[in-house]
């Protein structure tokens, strides 16, 4: 049995992560959605429940393909920017015509533009083991302004890693709050979980 880019993430060294993306991008809409990924349209519901302006601006952080925006673009979210490290996966995004900006990031976590400017960010599917390391959330946190809302999942692989913990409890300590939290399916033909969180910025 071919052994598919879902099969490989996990497994691929974070250095090399980059490459993989860049290799899977003509692939990673049509392997996801035939796997069954649920994570984007509920993280997408769940921040819709609770932000108070869904005509903010939002960055979708680690956007891919797209496929987060376009689950964000379904539930009522109208002005969105995307940035991810991975060229091939912003020249599909591209494509799809869902985002006002898209950035090029670079690995080391420098952004080229102001995260205290968004008041809505997206982390989908992103800050997890296969991805970006836990340190990225405090990243985000730090750079958000007071009030901004943060959305983002973490999949089984994920809430099993303490370091992933550990990160979420030093953010929720004293620089954010859980405003929801909400399990459920992540991919469904694996019978895999995800729960999604959403914070708000002290």
């Amino acid at each position: 049995m071919t052994k598919t880019y879902l099969d490989k993430v996990y497994d691929t060294k974070a250095d090399k992560l980059t490459d993989l993306y860049d290799e899977w991008a003509g692939d990673y809409d049509g392997e996801l959605t035939d796997n069954g990924y649920a994570t984007p349209g509920r993280l997408a519901r769940t921040l819709a429940r609770v932000a108070p302006d869904l005509g903010a601006p939002l960055l979708d952080f680690g956007c891919g393909t797209g496929l987060g925006g376009a689950a964000l673009a379904a539930v009522g979210f109208s002005t969105l920017d995307g940035c991810d490290v991975s060229q091939g996966m912003l020249e599909e995004a591209q494509q799809k015509g869902l985002y006002r900006n898209l950035w090029i990031t670079e690995a080391d976590g420098a952004l080229p533009f102001d995260l205290a400017n968004y008041n809505l960010v997206t982390a989908i599917g992103v800050i997890s083991t296969g991805a970006a390391p836990p340190q990225v959330l405090e990243q985000l946190v730090d750079q958000m302004a007071p009030g901004a809302m943060l959305a983002f999942s973490f999949n089984d692989h994920t809430l099993d890693d303490p370091a992933y913990m550990d990160a979420l409890a030093a953010v929720t300590e004293d620089a954010a709050f859980i405003v929801t939290e909400d399990m459920g399916d992540h991919i469904t033909s694996l019978g895999s979980k995800s729960k999604v969180f959403v914070l708000e910025i002290a």
